[in-house]
């Protein structure tokens, strides 16, 4: 058995185990919504956070069913607003108590050609480093335009800028400013934009705000 393959093999094994402790959580999560549902318990924060952790069972089980394949993009068709909208509140997660302001402005839903995990995963992880940039207060904002053939999704903060001197590294492989950081995050999201056709890029950071624009194609 070459390396590749006893790694490709205890990947799916280490997957597997995980996806059994996922179920556990997916589970219990239900049994929490029926048991405030049959005491006539409404509490949007609690609905919430079970959405989140529901949202984030599936999305991560949908990941680690890619272990058992080398060719892990899958492309099929997808609403831009609906999937970016599911995005957005999966990321609030990472809010913990900061006091930040969300702004929403998403273009009016048109069809993609994308991996739906893969994407999510993307715009998941740069809301998340956004949401981390802001100290204690702050604003968060997400916005689509339709731009040609393209759907333009645009993601700022109004953080700590980037130091000018690491701008061009930030999606090297490895390199990360984060203490417990490993550098893999915004690699794989350069990567997997770059297998489904699409386009990551920071086109700001400075004093006033930070921008991460994703450009995906759109299907006329």
């Amino acid at each position: 058995m070459t390396d590749g393959s006893f790694l490709q093999k205890q990947a799916r094994h280490i997957g597997h185990e995980i996806r059994n402790q996922l179920s556990i959580c997916d589970i219990y999560s239900e049994i929490i919504r029926k048991h405030l549902q049959k005491n006539n318990i409404n509490n949007p924060s609690i609905n919430n956070a079970l959405n989140c952790i529901q949202n984030a069972v599936k999305l991560i089980g949908n990941n680690l069913i890619d272990l058992k394949s080398l060719d892990n993009i899958i492309l099929h068709v997808c609403d831009s607003k609906k999937l970016l909208s599911a995005c957005v509140e999966m990321a609030k997660v990472y809010l913990q108590d900061k006091n930040i302001e969300i702004k929403v402005d998403l273009a009016d839903e048109v069809k993609i050609y994308v991996d739906e995990n893969k994407l999510q995963g993307c715009v998941i992880n740069i809301l998340k480093n956004a949401i981390e940039a802001v100290e204690d207060k702050g604003i968060l904002s997400i916005s689509s335009v339709i731009a040609g053939d393209f759907l333009k999704v645009s993601i700022s903060n109004t953080g700590k800028p980037i130091p000018q001197n690491i701008k061009d590294s930030i999606f090297d492989d490895g390199f990360t400013t984060k203490e417990s950081g490993s550098g893999v995050g915004l690699c794989l999201c350069k990567k997997y934009m770059e297998q489904m056709n699409c386009q990551i890029f920071l086109s700001r950071s400075d004093e006033f705000c930070t921008t991460f624009d994703i450009l995906i194609p759109i299907i006329v």
